[in-house]
């Protein structure tokens, strides 16, 4: 293919892409997102396949069997529940391919580039490899704690602003020498040196944030992975990388701060991972005595109220009880009440992680609101369910200073005339923390599994 026709291609690709991020901008068109997305990396992929830059065909036709094996595997094999920790574990694979591509470049001396041309080029790989391994070791480290290999709680290092304002130092300095260096034909110790400080940032920031901030992490390591692209881009020459990357790093970072603005964080802790650890010590410890429910007291307070809430959180994902949700959710309508579905920013592990579960469900999209758009209303609520959910619902988040999710916006469910919260046990929420909200006087706690419990209260309620 003439390389017009090649960068024809390349423009149309860009295009999906675009198109595809403004589908996955609302729940209505997300499905058609993704069919554009697909569209233009399959353009992408030919393009590049019949294009002249290709000259090894057996490692291409190596490489994209083996890609798609494994994504048909992940695809198939990998649960909803799950989601999280293999968006990270991708992230991470972006990061390596960022910094294989750079040491690639850098070894490489068949280039003819020469004088200002050349510098620009070494500063390009020098910044590739920074934001992918930064990418790499960071997205390893949030799938550990994704996948629960990890501790959710915050490894706060003494003086850990400090460390990372002298391993910015350090990045810099070797910067300046890299580019001394390689005019000479040299750079691989300032080099190899910035990998290892970046991979060591990658996990210190992200080791130091708690576990209720996550999703947030999920968001910004795919801002880092779409920089980390488009670095890669810059030093490929390649148009489709530059325009790809600057969309996802550009999106996660939109998105990133937009999580930041619905959580009471500052954006720029975010980028330097010194968020999610403001409480000065532990958190209050919990009093109060649990009063627990059973199934055939939950019927008569769900057929006695008229405007119910819906409060899902991680649990509803691992008990998979979305569907069951869904089924219980239609028979009250069915009797006339009003039923809504509050969505907390970071519920789930993932954005939108508790969106995806409830359209996979089939609920309907108008009765799902955002925290902003319910939470005044719990005042009038008559009775609240909530699902798995346990630091997006936890007052501590208000009153406690000392908590680890201080200042973070919460569904202050406690507002309302009962409350019914359905968990496997006491067991403390991915923050590891207490929550006032079990022992609250107009709370009811329904213990077991989240689906067979919704599905109890479900067969109760249709034969009364």
């Amino acid at each position: 293919m003439s390389p017009s026709l090649v960068t024809m291609s390349y423009i149309a690709a860009s295009s999906l892409f675009i198109l595809s991020l403004s589908g996955l901008s609302h729940q209505e068109t997300a499905r058609r997102g993704n069919y554009y997305g697909m569209a233009g990396m399959a353009l992408a992929i030919f393009a590049t396949i019949v294009s002249d830059a290709v000259t090894s065909y057996s490692i291409l036709i190596v490489a994209l069997l083996s890609g798609g094996l494994i994504g048909t595997r992940a695809a198939l094999k990998v649960e909803m529940t799950q989601m999280p920790e293999l968006v990270a574990i991708m992230h991470s694979l972006v990061g390596m391919a960022a910094v294989l591509v750079g040491y690639a470049n850098f070894f490489d001396h068949s280039s003819s580039l020469v004088g200002i041309e050349k510098t620009i080029h070494e500063v390009e790989i020098y910044i590739g490899i920074l934001i992918g391994a930064i990418t790499f070791s960071g997205s390893v480290i949030a799938f550990g704690k994704l996948r629960g290999r990890i501790s959710g709680r915050p490894v706060l290092l003494p003086g850990r602003h400090g460390i990372n304002l002298a391993l910015l130092v350090a990045v810099i300095f070797l910067g300046y020498e890299f580019v001394l260096a390689s005019q000479a034909g040299a750079g691989e110790w300032p080099l190899a040196l910035m990998t290892l400080i970046a991979l060591i940032f990658g996990i210190h920031m992200v080791m130091a944030i708690g576990g209720a901030d996550m999703p947030i992490v999920v968001s910004m390591l795919n801002s880092y992975s779409g920089w980390a692209a488009a670095a890669t881009g810059f030093m490929l020459s390649n148009d489709l990388l530059i325009v790809t990357g600057a969309l996802v790093g550009s999106s996660g970072a939109i998105l990133s701060y937009i999580m930041c603005r619905a959580m009471n964080r500052n954006f720029l802790s975010v980028i330097s991972g010194g968020f999610g650890s403001s409480g000065g010590g532990g958190a209050a410890e919990i009093k109060g005595d649990i009063v627990s429910i059973q199934v055939n007291e939950v019927v008569p307070m769900l057929r006695d109220a008229q405007n119910i809430m819906i409060i899902p959180g991680y649990g509803m994902a691992v008990a998979q009880a979305q569907h069951a949700v869904y089924e219980l959710a239609k028979q009250l309508l069915k009797q006339n009440k009003t039923i809504r579905f509050a969505i907390h920013p970071v519920a789930g592990r993932m954005p939108g992680h508790m969106n995806v579960l409830l359209a996979e469900a089939k609920v309907a999209y108008d009765i799902v609101y955002e925290m902003d758009e319910v939470n005044e209303d719990f005042p009038n609520v008559d009775v609240t369910i909530v699902i798995g959910a346990n630091d997006i619902v936890n007052p501590s988040a208000l009153d406690d200073p000392n908590s680890p999710i201080a200042g973070m916006p919460v569904l202050q469910c406690w507002k309302g005339h009962n409350t019914i919260v359905l968990k496997r046990s006491m067991a403390t929420g991915y923050a590891g923390i207490g929550n006032p909200l079990f022992v609250h006087e107009n709370t009811r706690m329904l213990f077991g599994d989240a689906n067979d419990s919704l599905q109890s209260v479900l067969k109760e309620l249709q034969a009364s």
